[in-house]
């Protein structure tokens, strides 16, 4: 018997002739999945030509990196004591900002390997620009433990390379696992990144007219044909990589939180840090994720794609992992006050109501109160406020790790060594220009990657509505 091999479109004709009964036909949209709007709306973001705003921001990105790059050759010329490090506070800003921008990064491993494994159909929408995220903000990290050191050209012995010297790093210290984490963390967040973005770039590659474009998502595309087979492997090789991912979103930050609580100092010294910096990545990591992806919705027209229902999971991941960090909190003082230690006593009182007092309660404001907003639904609908407490989050999260790190360093066993720790302008630019390094990066990917996974986005996507909203 033969087949017809006649186009969908014309059944409801073939029907009508067959059959007497006149019957209602409907658009093909509402019957078929036709997603090659989400294809043009993705894809054009990178083909269109570059928009004015895209230069503008740009150049001031690029200007404010221009602060790191001066900060940093004056550092290298004159010395580490440009930084404001000084007894008793000998870790300043350069670790506070170190351990902020790996917090950062953390969400994109989260949302990428963690809820693929949960098979959280929502996170297809931002796990993209997650991992890119992630990707720079480790970038940024590394930069301010390597010029730490003060000699940079001395930074290869922290790897167990053989040397004249017979030198060998201490690999009972915390500092030593950074290393190792942070690369392993890095690597693996490259690869998993660029893996997802494979069956894309084979997209650009065949949509691409101009001839450096084919060039260019050709050679990254790897040979990519659509074919079950690259499929078969792709899907395989993605698992694997979720798989390899998920303990890293534990194993990086608590290693991390192990330069802290492996110290013997009041206010360090504690069991709580490793889950407590956890929640914490977390939480700084999505209120980055809000914080770009939000405007993003808005100039690139995206509310079919990113929708009222992924703000509000954001929102909630955000409750939880704010309220655990408030809980950590209250319960640094429960630790201190029952373990009868004064020092520990002295070392949280003081944070509260010492030298230091305003970072504290802006670090409680930030992290502990403006989260809370987010139990109310008309919050989390108001697209601006939302975006608008998300930076709240981060400036929060960024006086969490100061106050963890001067208050206890400004104010140790001595008091005749008491000190106070101030940055100086050398400080404040180094950290003002990875703003500005980081924002370069992650203009470089929206010109020329895609935004969004395509086969993801349309495999989850409950209607092809070109001109709706929200779904």
């Amino acid at each position: 018997m033969a087949v017809s091999t006649h186009n969908l479109d014309d059944t409801p004709e073939i029907l009508t002739r067959l059959e007497p009964v006149k019957i209602e036909t409907r658009p093909l949209v509402e019957n078929n999945r036709d997603f090659h709007w989400i294809t043009d709306k993705i894809c054009g973001i990178v083909e269109a030509d570059t928009p004015r705003w895209w230069w503008v921001c740009m150049v001031a990105a690029m200007g404010t990196a221009s602060f790191t790059l001066f900060g940093l050759v004056y550092l290298v010329s004159t010395g580490v004591g440009v930084w404001g490090l000084a007894n008793p506070v000998n870790w300043g800003w350069a670790i506070v900002n170190f351990v902020f921008w790996i917090g950062i990064g953390h969400a994109g491993t989260l949302i990428s390997a963690v809820l693929c494994l949960l098979k959280q159909p929502w996170r297809t929408s931002i796990n993209r620009a997650a991992e890119a995220m992630t990707i720079f903000a480790v970038v940024c990290a590394g930069i301010f433990p390597l010029f730490h050191v003060g000699r940079v050209w001395y930074a290869w012995f922290l790897f167990p390379l053989p040397n004249s010297n017979a030198i060998w790093p201490n690999f009972r210290s915390p500092l030593e696992w950074d290393v190792f984490a942070v690369s392993t963390y890095g690597t693996v967040s490259v690869l998993f990144w660029y893996m997802g973005m494979i069956p894309d770039l084979g997209v650009l590659r065949d949509r691409a007219k101009a001839k450096w474009r084919k060039y260019f998502y050709g050679v990254l595309a790897m040979g990519w044909r659509n074919s079950a087979r690259h499929w078969n492997n792709y899907e395989m090789a993605y698992l694997l990589l979720a798989g390899l991912s998920t303990p890293l979103v534990l194993s990086v930050h608590t290693i991390v939180s192990f330069d802290f609580a492996g110290a013997n100092l009041p206010g360090w010294h504690t069991t709580i840090f490793p889950p407590y910096f956890v929640a914490g990545a977390i939480f700084s990591g999505f209120g980055m994720v809000l914080t770009l992806m939000l405007p993003l919705r808005a100039v690139f027209g995206l509310h079919d794609l990113l929708t009222q229902n992924h703000i509000d999971n954001m929102c909630k991941i955000v409750l939880a992992t704010g309220t655990m960090v408030g809980y950590a909190y209250s319960m640094e003082f429960f630790i201190a006050w029952y373990g009868a230690n004064p020092f520990e006593v002295f070392a949280f009182v003081n944070r509260a109501f010492g030298q230091y007092a305003w970072a504290y309660w802006i670090m409680v404001g930030c992290n502990v109160i403006s989260p809370q907003l987010f139990w109310f639904s008309w919050i989390r609908n108001n697209t601006p406020l939302v975006w608008v407490i998300s930076i709240f989050v981060n400036i929060g999260m960024w006086f969490e790790r100061f106050v963890i790190t001067a208050t206890s360093l400004a104010n140790d066993f001595l008091p005749s060594s008491w000190g106070y720790y101030s940055p100086t302008v050398v400080d404040i630019f180094t950290f003002f220009g990875t703003f500005g390094l980081f924002s370069i990066l992650f203009l470089l990917f929206l010109r020329f990657l895609p935004l969004m996974p395509l086969a993801e986005v349309k495999h989850v996507i409950p209607a092809a509505d070109p001109h709706g909203h929200d779904h």
